[in-house]
C-alpha cells in the first residue's frame, strides 16, 4: 500500500508510461507537421484536457479555485520556457550525426535537477541520494551509447547541445514544482493540476503565436490531422498530470531519477515489438538503473 508520501512513485512510472506513448505519437505526426508543428500538439490539444482534470478535482475534492500569490508566476514561467527551450534543442540534436552522444548527455537531466533543486528550493540532497541518482544515471548513460560512440564524446556540439537541453529540462521540473508549492488553501491534486493547467495555457499560446507568424499553414495542417492529434494531446496532459502530481509530494530529483526508468520501458518494447536482441552493454545498463533507483526508494 502506498501513503501519500509515497505516492509520488506510482505517480512518476504512470507519467513515464503516459510520456513513452505520447513520444511515439507525436514521432508519427512529425512527417507531417514539422518539429514543431507536433511539439504544439500536446500543449493545443491537452489544454482542453487539463481544463477537463481540473474540473474532476475541484468535483471531487471540494476544493475552490485557486489563484496562485505572485512567487507562483516567475516559478511558472521558469518552467513553462525551459521546457520549451529544452525541446527545442532536443530537435537540433535529432539532427545532429552525434546523436547518440548527444541522448547520453541528455539523461544528465536527473543530476542537474537534484542539484537545481536543492539550491533554489532547499529540496533534500543526502550523500546517498547523491550516489543512487548517479548510478542510474551511468545506467541510462551505458544503455544509451552504441559501439564507438564514446570518441565523440570529446566534441563539443554534442556537449553543449546535450548538457544545455538537460540542464533546461532539469529547470523545467524545478520550474514547476517551485509553482505548484506555492499554491497554498487546496489539495496537492488541486496545486498541481491548477498549475498544469495555467502552464499548458502559457506554451499553447507561445507556440501557437510564433507559428501563426512563422508558418500559419502548419496550423491548418494540426486542424486538419484533429483526431490523432486529440489521441496525442490527451495522452499528453494525462501523462503531465501525474507528473505534476509527482512533483507535488516529492524533490523534483526524486522523480526525474526515477523517471529513468523510462529507458526499460523503451527497452521493452524494442524486445517484444521489434525482436531486437539486448546486448551485453544495455544489460548492464539496466542493472545499473535499477540499483540505483532501488537505491533512491530505500533512502
Amino acid at each position: 500500500m502506498f501513503s501519500i508520501t509515497t505516492l509520488w512513485i506510482p505517480f512518476t512510472l504512470t507519467a513515464s508510461v503516459g510520456q513513452v506513448a505520447r513520444n511515439a505519437m507525436q514521432r508519427s505526426l512529425t512527417a507531417k507537421l514539422g518539429t514543431w508543428g507536433a511539439t504544439n500538439i500536446r500543449f493545443l490539444f491537452g489544454f482542453p484536457f487539463s481544463l477537463l482534470f481540473l474540473g474532476l478535482v475541484l468535483l471531487a475534492t471540494g476544493d475552490r479555485l485557486p489563484w496562485p500569490p505572485s512567487v507562483f508566476w516567475p516559478w511558472l514561467l521558469l518552467g513553462a520556457f525551459s521546457q520549451i527551450i529544452g525541446t527545442g534543442l532536443m530537435l537540433l540534436a535529432m539532427t545532429d550525426r552525434s546523436f547518440v552522444v548527444t541522448t547520453a548527455y541528455l539523461k544528465t537531466e536527473a543530476i542537474q535537477t537534484a542539484v537545481f533543486g536543492f539550491v533554489f528550493l532547499g529540496d533534500p540532497l543526502s550523500v546517498m541520494k547523491v550516489v543512487a541518482i548517479l548510478v542510474a544515471t551511468i545506467g541510462v548513460i551505458v544503455t544509451a551509447l552504441r559501439p564507438g560512440g564514446e570518441k565523440r564524446f570529446a566534441e563539443w556540439k554534442p556537449t553543449v547541445i546535450g548538457l544545455g537541453a538537460a540542464a533546461a529540462f532539469a529547470l523545467s521540473a524545478v520550474g514547476y514544482r517551485g509553482a505548484i508549492i506555492t499554491v497554498e488553501g487546496v489539495s496537492f491534486v488541486t496545486a498541481a493540476t491548477t498549475t498544469l493547467v495555467l502552464g499548458l495555457m502559457l506554451q499553447t499560446l507561445l507556440l501557437t503565436i510564433y507559428l501563426l507568424v512563422r508558418a500559419p499553414g502548419i496550423l491548418k495542417a494540426i486542424l486538419a490531422l484533429w483526431r490523432p492529434s486529440m489521441l496525442a494531446g490527451f495522452v499528453g496532459a494525462f501523462s503531465s498530470q501525474f507528473w505534476f502530481l509527482a512533483f507535488a509530494l516529492a524533490a523534483a530529483g526524486n522523480v526525474r531519477t526515477l523517471a529513468l526508468l523510462e529507458v526499460l520501458f523503451a527497452q521493452a518494447v524494442s524486445y517484444y515489438s521489434f525482436k531486437q536482441k539486448v546486448a551485453l552493454r544495455e544489460i548492464c545498463g539496466i542493472v545499473l538503473i535499477v540499483a540505483g533507483v532501488a537505491l533512491l526508494i530505500a533512502v
